[in-house]
């Protein structure tokens, strides 16, 4: 379903409406670190799942599992937990988006299967692929209505006001990252926030505390003002994901009044 419409200046925030995690649960690197060397693998969506009210998966991306697969990881989560997911490749590097309709099919028959675990269904457009104007119109015009989405861009050229109007006018948010070269400007498009940091260094290295702050500022701002936050933790490398994404998470519950 859409995201809440925003309600200007409401100045509390509902905790609910706050999602930070990890893009990822699943890294061997992070047993012994954040895993406790003891637990099995079988368990590890679990464990994460007492620590962070929100993941997004990224091995969808690559291949898109069975429905039965979204069928198990709805099963063995909290009821307030939300996934995000990342469309396939197929999708949105291969096609480019041209003839997106059976592929959004294909998507939406597994990940619906999250029933109300789902959260923002997440496309990741290519590097080098300049703006198509009319080839995004018609993408988004096909997607599935009562669900949230998100576009992440990797080429600058994107960032122009008639994408933004393409986005706002179909109810769809831009994704704000920090991939090098490629950054997004600190802008809210679409009914909700939604943030992918991908790392100092390419998905790896420790954030600094300015760069955090800096970041829960802003998020907490639009969060005042109505709009759902998603926020995803990408530098998995030496498990600095998880515990950048509890600092984030702090600052910003610091900076939002709970009702």
């Amino acid at each position: 379903m859409r995201a809440p419409a925003a309600r200007a200046g409401q100045g509390r925030v509902d905790s609910t409406n706050l999602h930070i995690g990890c893009s990822g649960w699943q890294y061997k690197h992070w047993r012994g670190d954040f895993y406790p060397a003891a637990l099995p693998v079988s368990r590890w969506l679990e464990y994460y799942a007492e620590r962070f009210n929100t993941v997004e998966i990224n091995n969808s991306f690559y291949r898109l599992p069975p429905p039965e697969t979204f069928d198990a990881w709805r099963r063995r989560v909290p009821r307030h937990f939300v996934y995000a997911v990342k469309a396939s490749r197929f999708l949105t590097h291969m096609k480019k988006l041209k003839d997106s309709e059976p592929a959004l099919e294909r998507l939406f028959t597994s990940v619906n299967r999250l029933r109300r675990s789902l959260g923002p269904v997440l496309y990741q457009l290519p590097p080098h692929w300049v703006v198509n104007l009319q080839r995004l119109n018609t993408f988004l015009a096909a997607l599935p209505r009562r669900r949230l989405h998100v576009v992440e861009f990797r080429d600058p050229s994107w960032y122009c006001d008639a994408v933004y109007d393409a986005l706002a006018r179909h109810g769809v948010a831009l994704c704000l990252h920090d991939m090098k070269g490629s950054e997004t400007p600190q802008r809210r498009i679409g009914p909700f926030v939604y943030v992918r940091f991908h790392g100092p260094s390419k998905y790896s290295g420790r954030y600094q505390d300015d760069q955090l702050t800096g970041w829960a500022q802003w998020c907490a701002a639009r969060a005042k003002e109505g709009f759902p936050v998603y926020a995803y933790f990408n530098n998995d490398a030496a498990g600095h994901a998880p515990r950048d994404a509890v600092r984030f998470r702090g600052l910003l519950n610091s900076l939002v009044p709970s009702p």
